[in-house]
């Protein structure tokens, strides 16, 4: 019904029609499916209150083609229904005085449907109309808002690159880590925010893949390592979807820096799967392992640990990480 009364049939004619013409149009047609309907209906109920439909139609007309396509639903209808239906049950050659009365209150209680409506239609199309501004206010104020946000991340990363200039080995190591971790908060919000605003939703399987091209060319892995991703289908809060990029973003960075060290070639492969109840987001290597820590060591390891274990936190999951000879895999569940 929101739909009917939001959209004005009678313009959709223009520009072939005039408005007015098109709101004569779309009259007809309520009086003419009123019509069939009633008929119908009198071959399997003859006689049942003949004009029952007709506040109905006129009601529909109205709310579809405004007030003008409500009367002519209402003139059409009632004449099909004078001359069509009443003299069959009327004895007489004229109508007596019960099908007089009955025929004024038709009419008015026609007339009333159609006020009531186009009441109603006029002030639902007003508050439509509210509600797409203060829409295009808002996506306004969102776009401006992530363009300055863009531009934050851009003044933080030149300061960063720098400062580094600067700085002495281990000082320059830390900002250069600094700095990656920026890169990567900005590559996320670059690729969830880019679309329409104001859209809560993300197709976490199109993001993932884009943003695992995004790493390839990011750091420059040529053919030496491959990132490949296999992601369900699945719309996912953006809040969450965000959480997500950045684990991929720092366990695939990591990854890269340190899971090859002395071998020419290695694949790392990001997936992300559907299962009862929530998804799993995984991350895995085939490169050198890591000697696995204890859970006190873990609590005072590295930032990427805790920035892992963080993320995973915001998204609601946990993290499992299995690691050996043949390489290391990250695996967080994560609850619907």
């Amino acid at each position: 019904m929101g739909r009917i009364i939001e959209t004005d049939l009678a313009a959709t004619f223009a520009p072939w029609l005039p408005r007015w013409l098109g709101a004569i149009g779309v009259g007809l047609i309520c009086a003419g499916i009123a019509g069939l309907v009633r008929i119908a209906l009198d071959l399997a109920l003859p006689g049942v209150v003949p004009f029952a439909l007709i506040p109905p139609a006129v009601m529909v007309a109205t709310l579809a083609g405004g007030g003008l396509a409500g009367l002519v639903t209402l003139v059409v209808a009632t004449c099909f229904t004078w001359l069509v239906l009443v003299p069959r049950y009327s004895t007489l050659l004229l109508p007596d005085p019960h099908w007089g009365a009955t025929m004024i209150v038709v009419v008015l209680s026609g007339l009333v449907t159609l006020a009531l409506a186009d009441v109603f239609r006029r002030a639902v199309r007003a508050a439509a109309r509210e509600r797409d501004r203060q829409i295009a206010e808002r996506d306004l104020f969102l776009a401006e808002f992530e363009h300055r946000v863009k531009n934050n991340f851009a003044v933080v990363a030149s300061l960063l690159e720098l400062q580094k200039r600067g700085a002495d080995p281990a000082t320059a190591a830390a900002l250069s880590a600094a700095l990656a971790r920026v890169e990567s908060i900005a590559r996320a919000h670059r690729h969830l925010y880019r679309g329409t605003p104001g859209v809560e939703a993300v197709q976490i399987a199109d993001y993932l893949n884009e943003l695992c091209q995004a790493l390839g060319r990011a750091l420059v892995l040529g053919d030496r390592i491959r990132i490949s991703c296999s992601a369900d289908a699945a719309q996912l809060p953006r809040d969450r979807a965000v959480s997500i990029g950045l684990i991929v973003n720092e366990l695939v960075t990591n990854a890269a820096k340190h899971a090859f060290e002395g071998r020419d070639h290695g694949e790392i492969m990001v997936g992300f799967s559907t299962v009862s109840g929530g998804w799993l987001l995984s991350v895995a290597d085939n490169g050198t392992g890591f000697a696995p820590r204890d859970p006190e060591e873990r609590r005072e390891g590295g930032l990427g640990t805790r920035l892992v274990e963080a993320f995973a936190r915001q998204a609601r999951g946990t993290v499992q990480v299995e690691t050996g000879a043949q390489g290391t895999r990250t695996v967080i569940a994560m609850e619907a």
